[in-house]
C-alpha cells in the first residue's frame, strides 16, 4: 500500500514538471509574441486546465497502461518511494497542503457568498429607485440589470451570465461612454469570462503552493480585459471607455469599476485604448501562435505518458 503512495507522489511531480514547462511556454509567447489579445487569453484557459487537469494520465489511465517506449525520470521516483517510505514525513507535507487548502477555500466560499449577498441587497436598493434606464433591458442579447449605486460595471452570474450596471450611471456617462462599456462587458458575458474566473479560483485553492498557478492568474486578468478592450477599439470607442472609466472611478463613484485585477493592469489597459486602432495582428502570426504553443502542449503531453506509463510496471 505504501507503494501506490510513491506512485501517486511520481505522478504528480511528473504533471506538474510539465504542466509547469507549458505554463512558463505560454509566458514567453504571449510577452514576446504579437498575437492578438483574445488567442493569448485562451492560451492561458488551457494553461490552466492543463494546470488542474492531467491530461497525460487521461491517455494511460495513470500509468497502468503498457507503453513500451516509457521511461522514468530519475530522482523523481526516488522522491516518491522516499515519501512512502516515511510516511511521517509525508503526513507533514500533506498537513501544510490540507491547511493551506481549507484556508483557501473558506476565502473562497467567504467571497462567493459576499459577492451574492452584496448583488442581493443591491437589486433590493435599485428596484426601489426610480432611474431614468429600464430595471432591465438586453444589451447584444445579454441581459442587462440595474444594481445599487455603489456597484460598478459588472458582469454577474456563472451560467447564466447578465450585465449589472449601477442605478444611474445614465445620468453619469453619455450615451457614447455607456456603449463603450456595456461593448466590454458583452464581451466578458459572452465568453462565460465568470465561469473561467470560478476555475481559477478553485485550481488555486487546491494548488495554491505553486508559484506559476499565481502567474497563471495574473495573465488571465490581464488579456481577459485587453482582449475585451480590443472589442470597444475596433469599433473606436477606445477614448469613450477611458472617459467612462474615470467617471466611474472619480471622487464619490464606485471604486468597483475597475474589475478581475483591471486597477493594477491600468496602465497597460490605458496604453491599450489610446491606439487608434488595436493591435493589427496578421492571420499568419497568430497561426503561428497557435501552433507553437500547441505543439508544445502536445509534447508536454507525450512527455507525460512516457514518463508515467512504465512506472506501475516498474514498481509492482
Amino acid at each position: 500500500m505504501h507503494e501506490h503512495v510513491g506512485l501517486v507522489v511520481y505522478y504528480l511531480e511528473v504533471h506538474f514538471l510539465y504542466a509547469s514547462l507549458v505554463c512558463l511556454a505560454a509566458w514567453a509567447l504571449t510577452s514576446m509574441w504579437n498575437g492578438s489579445a483574445a488567442w493569448k487569453y485562451w492560451i492561458w484557459v488551457a494553461t490552466l486546465l492543463n494546470l488542474i487537469l492531467p491530461f497525460g494520465g487521461f491517455f494511460d489511465r495513470f500509468g497502468a497502461s503498457s507503453v513500451s517506449w516509457a521511461t522514468q525520470l530519475p530522482g523523481l521516483d526516488e522522491v516518491g518511494m522516499q515519501i512512502s517510505r516515511h510516511l511521517a514525513a509525508g503526513g507533514v507535507l500533506l498537513a501544510v497542503w490540507l491547511c493551506g487548502t481549507v484556508f483557501m477555500a473558506g476565502r473562497l466560499i467567504a467571497r462567493l457568498q459576499n459577492d451574492r449577498a452584496d448583488a442581493t441587497a443591491a437589486a433590493i436598493a435599485a428596484a426601489r429607485r426610480a432611474t431614468e434606464l429600464q430595471p432591465s433591458f438586453r444589451a447584444q442579447g445579454v441581459p442587462v440589470r440595474l444594481s445599487g449605486a455603489e456597484r460598478g460595471p459588472s458582469v454577474e452570474g456563472v451560467l447564466r451570465p447578465y450585465i449589472s450596471l449601477p442605478a444611474g450611471i445614465g445620468r453619469l456617462l453619455s450615451q457614447q461612454e455607456l456603449d463603450a462599456v456595456l461593448m466590454h462587458e458583452v464581451t466578458h458575458a459572452r465568453r462565460r469570462d465568470n465561469l473561467v474566473g470560478l476555475l481559477y479560483e478553485i485550481a488555486l485553492c487546491a494548488i495554491w503552493f505553486h508559484p506559476l498557478v499565481w502567474l497563471a492568474g495574473f495573465r488571465l486578468a490581464l488579456f481577459r480585459e485587453l482582449s475585451c478592450d480590443d472589442s470597444v477599439i475596433e469599433s473606436s470607442r477606445g477614448a469613450d471607455l477611458i472617459s467612462a472609466m474615470a467617471k466611474l472611478a472619480g471622487p464619490g463613484q464606485p471604486q468597483r469599476a475597475l474589475r478581475a485585477g483591471a486597477a493594477t493592469l491600468f496602465n497597460q489597459r490605458l496604453a491599450r485604448l489610446t491606439t487608434s486602432q488595436p493591435d493589427r495582428t496578421s492571420r499568419v502570426a497568430d497561426s503561428l501562435l497557435v501552433i507553437l504553443f500547441s505543439t508544445i502542449f502536445l509534447a508536454c503531453v507525450l512527455e507525460t505518458i512516457a514518463h508515467t506509463g512504465s512506472c506501475f510496471k516498474v514498481h509492482m
